[in-house]
């Protein structure tokens, strides 16, 4: 057996398999609009400080351009995570007959599932 070789048995449902990515995916949306967030409150607070302690205009100059650099590369990276979602979108329809709906996000939190059967399957890592 080489490491090429494929198993052709599938180790979890299609279903399974989706619900998985979704929760993750929307995880990670989630995550990146969070430090957007902060970095927003970072850099109101770092202009408010330098306004409220008096110090010269441009003191912290540099810090600030760094934290809206790195705000930019949290809106790029939301960018290519958009991108991800909506190749991801088109597999669910190429490999799940169709379904082309985001699962709730009721779902994607483990409350819905109880009735489904799937809440340990798809909370097992």
């Amino acid at each position: 057996m080489t490491a090429f070789t494929h198993d052709t048995t599938p180790e979890m449902p299609f279903s399974v398999a989706q619900l998985r990515i979704a929760r993750d995916l929307h995880q990670a949306e989630a995550a990146l609009d969070e430090a957007l967030l902060r970095q927003a409150q970072l850099l109101q607070t770092m202009v408010g400080a330098r306004r409220g302690t008096g110090v010269g205009p441009f003191v912290g100059q540099e810090a600030l351009m760094r934290l809206v650099k790195s705000q930019q590369a949290m809106l790029d990276a939301g960018g290519e995570l958009a991108r991800v979602h909506g190749r991801l979108s088109a597999i669910a329809v190429e490999t799940c007959g169709g379904n082309d709906a985001c699962p709730p996000a009721a779902l994607l939190e483990g409350e819905d599932l109880a009735d489904t059967g799937m809440t340990a399957a798809v909370q097992a890592a």
